[in-house]
């Protein structure tokens, strides 16, 4: 059968930003050359922020308790570690790795008991918190609701924290989850429509094709379609919000459904995720949403808690820990969106944060490895020719962790041994030249969804000319159009 397909408009000059770093080096070396460089007499090696949290992971095992935090210094191209004081051959050790190391006052003990203090005292709707290894500090954030007493016990619970331990920030907007307004999932809901994007698709844990989006979309309806007012294709299984993480598991109806391991990122191009990675501070990122499409920026703190205020109760606050936070902006409908490096890894999956992608903000994003981690599920295409087969499961003492999923092309069963690395579809399911849809999948005279419910027109003609055929690459106002998956 088809693909599953929405269209969306994509955003313009911003996105087009975004596109031209990443489409030329989609396929590039992270390390220059080829190789990894050494950098004169440090021997830190020169590497591409997508290795960063690699060399994080192992130059931490060999640090021990002396592991302070870690970030990537994009102007040397170097991963820099913080330590506390240590055995001087494990910090030799490090070094050979090749991280630059860095001694510092704070471990990482200390600044995640500083976060419990703030946890304790400050949980106000319009803050957040975050672990920044830049500055050997917890960054506190507080929106433009935080003002009054509200402000005043902010400001002095991070002031007896000590100046050397914490720092506390104003943020123009506020911090709210990117539920509404996007051309992507929709649902029904107490209150009216609700919209989100798309994750990324997973195999779910029973083999069946499913996609991550975040945990607050799952918990506000069940059912999903990829049309507005269309019929159920997807139905949620597992939902995170508020608490540790916000994620959702949702399964298609259909288990013949194709589901591949792919980002979407406009003008006929996608982006194969080929594993889950880590996020590290300093590290670019790539964002795609339903209502913004693809912009980039750079992580900024890790372990980050978000104080929400509650949609339900007007004085409650929903705390969501966990999160990854960047500088990577995000509107209403992009909630659940990707978070991707440019050689394909998946780091996270749209929470909430403050401003637009107009003015700027800052994004808090769920990690993609705890929410695989959470779920069972597996990265990889799924669906009728991406199912692992029964001889292909791994065994009890065999299943992959977070960080191992097999990439696209990993997972094909034995019973299906034709299928290619991509997971193509059949001859009758591949999409037309530049997948364009079909005649019965103009966009209708109503409102622009597709005549099969399988597409929604982000920018088409509502007449269903033929000339406005949604998928064409180009919309009436200027805006591209895309198809996610």
């Amino acid at each position: 059968m088809p693909k599953r397909k929405v269209a969306i408009a994509v955003g313009g000059v911003a996105a087009l930003g975004a596109a031209a770093l990443l489409l030329p080096n989609a396929n590039a070396s992270q390390d220059q050359n080829g190789q990894n460089a050494a950098s004169g007499a440090t021997g830190a090696k020169t590497l591409k922020s997508a290795d960063a949290s690699d060399l994080a992971g192992q130059v931490q095992k060999i640090l021990g308790d002396a592991f302070a935090g870690s970030y990537y210094d994009g102007g040397k191209q170097q991963l820099v570690v913080n330590v506390v004081d240590g055995d001087d051959n494990v910090i030799v050790q490090a070094k050979k790795a090749g991280a630059v190391v860095r001694e510092v006052d704070n471990s990482l003990g200390e600044l995640r008991q500083a976060a419990k203090t703030l946890k304790t005292r400050a949980t106000i709707p319009g803050t957040s918190w975050a672990v920044d290894p830049r500055t050997d500090k917890v960054l506190v954030t507080a929106d433009s609701t935080v003002t009054g007493a509200k402000w005043d016990r902010l400001q002095s619970t991070v002031r007896s924290l000590g100046a050397d331990m914490a720092t506390l920030k104003k943020s123009a907007g506020s911090f709210k989850t990117f539920v509404s307004g996007g051309d992507a999932i929709f649902s029904q809901a107490q209150g009216g429509n609700v919209r989100c994007s798309l994750g990324f698709n997973v195999t779910a844990s029973d083999g069946s094709p499913a996609f991550l989006t975040a945990g607050h979309c799952g918990v506000a309806a069940k059912d999903w379609s990829d049309s507005q007012n269309g019929q159920p294709v997807a139905t949620v299984d597992q939902a995170t919000f508020p608490g540790n993480g916000d994620f959702s598991l949702v399964k298609y109806n259909d288990p013949n459904t194709q589901a591949p391991s792919e980002v979407n990122v406009g003008n006929g191009q996608t982006v194969q995720i080929k594993q889950a990675a880590d996020a590290t501070v300093g590290q670019a990122v790539f964002r795609m949403g339903s209502t913004t499409g693809l912009h980039d920026g750079k992580v900024t703190g890790l372990d980050a808690t978000v104080n929400f205020q509650s949609e339900t109760d007007p004085n409650g606050v929903d705390t969501v820990t966990g999160l990854i936070q960047t500088d990577v902006c995000a509107e209403a409908g992009d909630s659940g969106g990707s978070l991707f490096t440019q050689d394909g890894g998946a780091v996270g999956l749209t929470s909430g944060g403050s401003g637009d992608c107009t003015s700027g903000g800052e994004t808090f994003f769920q990690p993609v490895t705890a929410a695989l981690q959470a779920t069972g599920a597996t990265l990889g295409d799924a669906g009728a020719s991406g199912q692992a087969g029964a001889g292909d499961q791994a065994g009890a003492g065999e299943e992959a962790g977070a960080g191992d999923q097999a990439g696209a092309g990993d997972q094909s069963g034995a019973a299906d041994p034709s299928a290619s690395a991509g997971g193509q579809a059949g001859s009758g399911d591949q999409a037309g030249s530049g997948d364009q849809a079909g005649a019965g999948d103009q966009a209708g005279a109503g409102d622009g969804s597709g005549a099969g419910g399988d597409q929604i027109g982000g920018g088409a003609d509502p007449s269903g000319a033929a000339g406005d055929q949604s998928g064409s690459g180009a919309a009436d106002d200027g805006s591209s159009q895309t198809d996610t998956h």
